[in-house]
């Protein structure tokens, strides 16, 4: 008797482990835009597999990925590190898209403004496309 009993409460225990972790969303959009920027800035590019949809893969899987863009950034060191802090200015998401705007502060003083897209798959949020923001005012006619 007692040994039912204790199996009909590790079977409770299992089942309800599994409809947390099933409900988990992961991390919000703003966390993943956040990861995505510190990981460009140090060259991390197995998170970056990690965080970015099949889209920014290069049809690459994870192995490919990490020793292509490795090889790519090797001469380039002075690409990395630059950032001081990476804030969320603003975020706009719906069930299944988001996008998140950036800014990173730079070492030497300046910043940029980024614009990180996020689609919703697999419960997940991962980055599908990543732009550049200009922040200029447009040109005087």
């Amino acid at each position: 008797m007692l040994t039912a009993v204790v199996a009909i409460l590790v079977l409770g225990l299992v089942l309800a482990l599994v409809v947390l972790v099933a409900k988990d969303d992961g991390p919000p959009p703003a966390d993943v835009a956040l990861a995505y920027e510190r990981a460009w800035d140090t060259f991390d590019f197995e998170s970056l597999w990690s965080l970015s949809a099949d889209e920014l893969r290069d049809g690459m899987g994870r192995k490919d990925f990490v020793a292509a863009k490795s090889a790519a950034y090797a001469g380039q060191q002075g690409l990395g590190h630059l950032a001081l802090s990476v804030t969320v200015e603003d975020v706009r998401a719906a069930n299944t898209v988001a996008v998140v705007h950036t800014r990173v502060e730079l070492r030497d003083g300046t910043h940029a403004t980024n614009e990180v897209h996020l689609a919703k798959r697999a419960g997940r949020w991962v980055v599908v496309e990543y732009r550049l923001r200009s922040d200029a005012p447009p040109p005087s006619p």
